[in-house]
């Protein structure tokens, strides 16, 4: 029976107060970033880590040793994807002075353009190059302050991921005992099934999104090995390592490619040669080779990732983008599982192939009756008003 004294709210307070909850939420997100950034990438790692670490405590191997074990093999991977960039990086030493001759060839080539088709004297563009530089340099102290402060907060918060990782793995039992009493209508049962959607959910974007990346720098390498683009190893693979920020690590990573081809090659050609190879392996990766291997698994629609990625980036830049689509995909399966929000999980998740038969057939039946409605129309055309042209007598 409904509570008489129940105060029912007009709709605009309802939304006004809906409206602040976001904004204060917003907020805090903004705020505390600095501690929650890190704890989501170790929720994500201490997730892909738990079935290993299940598999060595079934092996009677002690909690504490199974984790340290887990550990040591991630950093022992992140050490060696990074250890191979600073191999790479350190090879630009032996081809920086050539670069260096090649770049202030072009650099008179532009200069000499810029006099023919702007008339405008060397000697005005480097009085303006030269002033241009006074302000970077002026403002290049606080840019420089800025930088190292970004890289040692980075650094810092890198350290608390594998302390942040240890605890999770090693209270998971008692967070999931603190999650039935939170949910105590929910039961336990309910809540296990959910949590182990969401550990297999990201488990498998993971790993798919690892794969994904392998087949890109494969697919980026051959390219501009086929060119014969230096370092084309090193640049495949960062511009795969880029892409985990979806649809602009692709770009970001490919300027770098295409300069090394403007530097060491005679034709622009081969510039836009690499920019049709990252084209391509793009057009590839985003409607041929993610959704087959990730797109199944996350199942979060094109419209549902784009926003979270704008949102992502508003909130917490790069590494906002990059938590966006696992989180995005770890609330969709959240949403399908608590009574009454299926529908905002059906709006995270992809369109059903049924509802795409069902519109299909709808516009083919609309495009049926509106043949039909035009041909009735000129046939009352011709009644009322027959053409005389068509008239044989």
């Amino acid at each position: 029976m409904e509570n008489p004294r129940a105060v029912q709210l007009p709709i605009y307070a309802k939304i006004t107060f809906i409206l602040i909850s976001i904004a204060l939420l917003w907020i805090f997100l903004v705020q505390m970033s600095g501690m929650l950034i890190p704890i989501c990438f170790s929720l994500l790692f201490a997730l892909l880590l738990h079935p290993l670490c299940v598999r060595l405590e079934t092996w009677r191997v002690p909690r504490v040793l199974a984790i340290t074990l887990c550990l040591i093999l991630l950093v022992i991977v992140v050490v060696g994807i990074l250890m191979g960039i600073v191999v790479q990086l350190t090879d630009f030493a032996d081809i920086l002075p050539d670069l260096q001759k090649k770049f202030l060839k072009l650099f008179n080539d532009a200069q000499i353009w810029v006099r023919t088709e702007f008339g405008v004297r060397k000697k005005e563009q480097a009085d303006w190059l030269e002033k241009n530089a006074q302000m970077l340099t002026d403002s290049s102290g606080q840019i420089v302050g800025n930088l190292l402060s970004v890289v040692s907060n980075a650094f810092t918060n890198l350290g608390l991921v594998p302390v942040y990782i240890f605890f999770l793995l090693y209270y998971r039992n008692f967070l999931r005992k603190f999650l039935d009493r939170l949910f105590s209508s929910a039961s336990e049962t309910h809540i296990l099934y959910i949590l182990i959607k969401v550990r297999d959910v990201v488990r498998n974007y993971l790993v798919g999104l690892v794969f994904v990346m392998s087949i890109i720098a494969t697919l980026n390498t051959l390219g501009l090995l086929i060119l014969g683009i230096q370092h084309a190893l090193f640049f495949g693979i960062l511009a795969a390592l880029l892409n985990v920020i979806p649809y602009i690590g692709i770009v970001i990573g490919s300027i770098l490619p295409i300069l090394m081809a403007i530097l060491t090659k005679d034709s622009l050609w081969y510039a836009v040669g690499v920019s049709a190879v990252f084209t391509v392996v793009q057009f590839l990766e985003g409607n041929f080779i993610t959704p087959r291997i990730v797109g199944s698994k996350v199942s979060v629609n094109s419209l549902a990732t784009v926003i979270a990625l704008i949102m992502g980036g508003l909130l917490w830049g790069a590494p906002g983008m990059i938590l966006a689509i696992p989180f995005t995909a770890m609330f969709k399966v959240i949403f399908d599982n608590i009574p009454g929000m299926e529908a905002w999980g059906f709006l995270l998740g992809e369109v059903p192939e049924e509802h795409l038969k069902v519109q299909t057939v709808i516009v083919e039946a609309v495009e049926a009756v509106k043949e039909e409605v035009e041909e009735i129309v000129e046939d009352v055309k011709e009644v009322v008003a027959p053409d005389p042209k068509k008239d044989t007598k």
